[in-house]
C-alpha cells in the first residue's frame, strides 16, 4: 500500500510539472519570444547571485563545523612523527585550491548576472587577450611548482626506508577477503621466509617455510600492538585481491598487492592512552574542548565516555568485496616496557599449530626453542645441526 501511494505521488508530480511547462509555453507565445527570453535572462542572473551567496556561505559554515572531524584539524593531530609533513602538505594545497575555488565561483555566477542578455546590449567578440593568458598560465605554473617541490619533500620523508644499522621493529600484514593476518618476529627479531605454494587453510595460512629457522618463533597476534617512539617497518601483502593497509590516525596508507610486497615505515608518537587524553582535553575553565568526545559511549557496557573508549584502528581502504567493511583491527600503542611484556607472552605459530605434525620438518626432534622454554640445554645429539645456534644469533 505504501509503495502504491509513493508511485501515485510521483505520477502526480510528473503531471504537474508537464502542465506547468505547457502553461509557461503558452504564456511565452502571448507575451512574445523576445520578452520571454529577456525575463528568463533576468531571473537566471538574479538566481545566480542568490545561489552564489547561499553556496559560499554554506561552504564556509559547513567547513567550519566539520573541520574538527577531519584528519589534521580539531583533535585529530597526527599520531606518527611523519604525519605532520602530510598534514602540512594537505593544508597548503587546501589553501591554494580554496582561493581558486572561491574566485572561480564568484566569477562564474557574477558574470552570469553582469553579462545576462538585455535589450540593447550586444555581446563583444574577444578572441584572445595576451595579458590574461600570461597571467592564468604563469600563476598556476608557479603555484604548481611550489606544490610539487613541497610534495616531493613530504614524499621523501614519508617513504624513507630504514637505514642500515638503524633500530626498528618489523611486522607483516597480509590482507585477505575479509580480514588481516598479522605476523611478528619472535626473540630473534627476524621474520621467516614465505612461499605461496605452501599456503593451506589449516596450519599454514601465510605459507611460512618451516625449514627456515627464523619462522619458528614468529607469532600471529589478533591485534596490532606497537611501542611508542620506536620506528616500525610494516611488510604489506595480499593473499587474493587488492587491499589497502590504512592507519588513518598515523597517516599510513599503502596498497596490499598480490605477488608484489610493499612496505611502510612510521614511528608512533602517542600511546593510545595519551591520544585519549588529547580527545578529552579541557580548557582553562574546566570545560571540555571537544564536547562530543565527553558524551557517554552507547556501545560501552561500563558507561564510559567516548574519549575513554577510543582506540586506533587498522582498516582496508580498497573496495575489495562485499565484506570490505569488516576488515578492521584494533591498534594499541603502548610503552616499550608494556610492549616487551606483551611480545614475551605470545606463543609462536609453529609451536601452536605445526610442531610435531606431518608438516613439521623437525618432527620428533628436540629444538633449541623448546629447550630455552624449559630453561635447560640439550645434548649435541638431540639437536639438529642447523638448529644448534640460537636463531637470534644467525
Amino acid at each position: 500500500m505504501t509503495l502504491l501511494i509513493i508511485l501515485l505521488c510521483l505520477i502526480l508530480i510528473i503531471v504537474v510539472a508537464v502542465q506547468i511547462g505547457r502553461l509557461t509555453e503558452l504564456a511565452n507565445k502571448i507575451r512574445g519570444e523576445e520578452a520571454a527570453q529577456l525575463e528568463s535572462n533576468h531571473w537566471n542572473g538574479v538566481l545566480s547571485l542568490v545561489f552564489l551567496v547561499v553556496f559560499l556561505a554554506g561552504t564556509a559554515i559547513s567547513s567550519g563545523y566539520y573541520a574538527k572531524y577531519m584528519l589534521g584539524f580539531g583533535p585529530w593531530v597526527s599520531a606518527s612523527e611523519h604525519g605532520g609533513a602530510l598534514d602540512s602538505m594537505f593544508k597548503v594545497t587546501l589553501f591554494f585550491t580554496g582561493v581558486v575555488f572561491v574566485l572561480t565561483h564568484i566569477a562564474l555566477f557574477w558574470f552570469a548576472w553582469k553579462y545576462r542578455g538585455r535589450k540593447g546590449h550586444k555581446a563583444r567578440f574577444m578572441p584572445h587577450n595576451d595579458n590574461l593568458e600570461i597571467i592564468w598560465t604563469a600563476v598556476p605554473a608557479i603555484v604548481m611548482t611550489f606544490l610539487v617541490i613541497k610534495g616531493l619533500d613530504a614524499w621523501n620523508i614519508v617513504m624513507a626506508d630504514v637505514e642500515p644499522g638503524e633500530e626498528y621493529i618489523e611486522m607483516e600484514a597480509t590482507g585477505y577477503q575479509w580480514g588481516w593476518m598479522l605476523r611478528y618476529p619472535g626473540p630473534d627479531g627476524k621474520l621467516g621466509a614465505r612461499d605461496y605454494t605452501l599456503i593451506n587453510s589449516g596450519n599454514n595460512p601465510l605459507g611460512q617455510d618451516w625449514s627456515d629457522v627464523k619462522n619458528l618463533d614468529d607469532f600471529h597476534p589478533t591485534e596490532v600492538v606497537l611501542p611508542v617512539g620506536k620506528k616500525v617497518r610494516v611488510r604489506i601483502t595480499s593473499r587474493d585481491v587488492l587491499h589497502n593497509f590504512y592507519l588513518p590516525h598515523f597517516r599510513v596508507k599503502m596498497d596490499a598487492v598480490p605477488g608484489m610486497p610493499t612496505y611502510f615505515t612510521f614511528t608512533p608518537k602517542y600511546t593510545t592512552e595519551e591520544y585519549r587524553q588529547l580527545l578529552g582535553v579541557r580548557d582553562n575553565m574546566g570545560n571540555p574542548k571537544y564536547p562530543e568526545w565527553h558524551e557517554i559511549d552507547p556501545a560501552d557496557p561500563d558507561g564510559r565516555k567516548k574519549f575513554q573508549t577510543f582506540d586506533f584502528e587498522l582498516a582496508c581502504a580498497e573496495l575489495c568485496g562485499r565484506g570490505h567493511y569488516s576488515m578492521r583491527k584494533t591498534v594499541r600503542i603502548v610503552s616499550e616496557e608494556e610492549y616487551e611484556r606483551w611480545a614475551n607472552e605470545q606463543q609462536s605459530w609453529y609451536m601452536l599449530s605445526v610442531r610435531n605434525t606431518d608438516d613439521d620438518p623437525y618432527k620428533g626432534q628436540i629444538l633449541s626453542i623448546e629447550v630455552e622454554d624449559e630453561a635447560s640445554s640439550p645434548s649435541d645429539e638431540e639437536v639438529p645441526e642447523e638448529m644448534e645456534a640460537n636463531p637470534a644469533e644467525e
